[in-house]
């Protein structure tokens, strides 16, 4: 018995639900798909399917050689694709999730200059700012902006950003300029649900660390919104610097406190811990790497 084509077989049956399908996708004839079925579960000495004329299930068995065959298969893809990594153009669909404002703003326009460099891959993106399981979720990617990655998942760092305090001019008319973070206390602040510190904004001054509790008036988990507020003249507000750049260069946003510096944060490709890495993941961390190298909101990497 061929216990590859026999695992690739039941494989394909679970999949289709199907003996007489699975056979049209192999194309195969329906008895070598039973035949191969039945040596299979001979060898394992268990039962695999629960058969009957109107209905395929798997049995508890069944169940879990399936998900270790599902895994074996797509390792043994995955070793195949990377040891021809080098001659083998990047092609199929990558499914990936990136933060909702850095998709729209800088990765929209990447992935357009990287298809037509690499016409036969397709893309399949959500953005959002949640952090997803990339397993259970079936991500091949994920771009993920924070100061340490996930230690259970392989990462790169592909750029850098830091967190900037600023106000509009407007807010600073009516309000003064805080000349410490402690002055934070006494002024609008416009907070990021999603941040790391929360509500404890920490920064690095000319007397060491600094960590301030801030009360915000406002709560978002969309760094656009609260940019959007801060223009307006709503509060301060703490965003990095890929967010707020424009913002900054056109004066809509002034930079408080220069000397204290808050986070710096990494941008990191992040992808499941699997031994291999698939063509079509390498070749993107690879341009996206290159595309940001330059950024005008770029800080040490």
């Amino acid at each position: 018995m061929d216990r590859f084509a026999a695992m690739t077989t039941f494989s394909k049956v679970v999949e289709m639900g199907s003996f007489a399908r699975a056979a049209d996708r192999l194309d195969v004839s329906v008895s070598s798909v039973s035949r191969q079925i039945a040596e299979l579960e001979l060898h394992l000495g268990t039962r695999l399917l629960n058969r009957t004329t109107r209905r395929l299930s798997l049995t508890e068995s069944g169940r879990a050689f399936h998900q270790r065959t599902v895994q074996l298969l797509a390792d043994l893809t995955e070793a195949e694709e990377s040891a021809t990594a080098e001659t083998v153009r990047p092609r199929g669909t990558l499914r990936m999730t990136v933060p909702i404002t850095f998709g729209v703003r800088y990765l929209a326009p990447a992935v357009a200059e990287f298809v037509e460099r690499f016409p036969d891959m397709r893309f399949d993106v959500e953005l959002s700012d949640r952090a997803v399981d990339l397993v259970d979720e079936g991500f091949d990617l994920a771009l993920r902006i924070a100061r340490l990655p996930d230690s259970s998942l392989v990462s790169r760092k592909i750029a850098s950003t830091r967190l900037v305090l600023c106000a509009s001019p407007a807010y600073l008319k009516r309000r003064g300029k805080p000349k410490h973070p402690a002055d934070l206390a006494a002024h609008d602040v416009l907070g990021y649900s999603l941040l790391a510190m929360k509500d404890q904004w920490q920064f690095e001054g000319p007397e060491g660390p600094v960590t301030v509790k801030i009360s915000p008036r406002f709560w978002t988990n969309n760094g656009d919104t609260s940019v959007a507020a801060a223009v307006r003249g709503a509060g301060i507000v703490l965003q990095p610097t890929f967010l707020i750049a424009d913002e900054l260069a056109s004066g809509r946003l002034v930079e408080l406190l220069p000397a204290y510096r808050s986070l710096e944060l990494g941008i990191y490709a992040i992808y499941p811990s699997r031994k291999f890495v698939l063509p079509k993941v390498r070749a993107l961390v690879e341009f996206l790497s290159d595309a940001f190298a330059d950024a005008v909101w770029m800080g040490p990497k």
